[in-house]
């Protein structure tokens, strides 16, 4: 069966589209709001937890510093907060701070995990994981339990590694 495109007068083969998934952009997942992409299969019936009051899917108590918004406060407890436009705060009591590419936080921030691709300059105390990643940079007094820096992150200022006092267990012998 040949169709005809509307403006060029081509002749078409009507072909079925193959299914495709789409994933988004992970500042689009970011957004409120956002509904992440799915593979086919039966609907979900959406939880109590996850719906607002508007009936909209959102994530609970999530911060959301937008792009070109500038933010200055305390912030005394969150499950995430992410930054992408310019906070200058003290968090404390956070489960996950995400730092965009535009993203800067400059002050005192207690999480237990943090993952930086903009700019923190402050005080940063990660009790779980700290992820710096390429373009990331993190100054001043850091505290970590654990530490990954991606190849063009940096890190500078006072830091120290969390817990109970650098301790080298017990050396063995190398063998040949």
């Amino acid at each position: 069966m040949a169709e005809q495109a509307d403006d060029l007068g081509i002749p078409m083969k009507a072909r079925p589209s193959p299914a495709t998934t789409v994933l988004p952009r992970v500042a689009d997942l970011l957004r409120p709001g956002a509904v992440p992409a799915r593979t086919p299969g039966p609907p979900q019936e959406p939880t109590e937890q996850s719906v607002g009051s508007h009936g909209h899917e959102v994530d609970r108590r999530t911060l959301i510093i937008g792009e070109g918004i500038s933010l200055s406060g305390e912030v005394t407890s969150c499950d995430r907060l992410i930054v992408e436009g310019t906070i200058e705060a003290k968090l404390e009591k956070c489960q996950h701070v995400i730092i965009s590419e535009t993203g800067v936080f400059n002050g005192n921030a207690s999480t237990e995990n943090a993952d930086v691709r903009g700019r923190f300059q402050g005080e940063l105390v990660v009790h779980k994981r700290l992820l710096i990643r390429a373009g990331g940079h993190v100054s001043g007094t850091i505290t970590y339990s654990e530490i990954e820096i991606e190849s063009g992150g940096k890190i500078s200022g006072v830091i120290e590694e969390a817990g109970p006092a650098n301790v080298v267990p017990s050396l063995l012998p190398i063998r040949a």
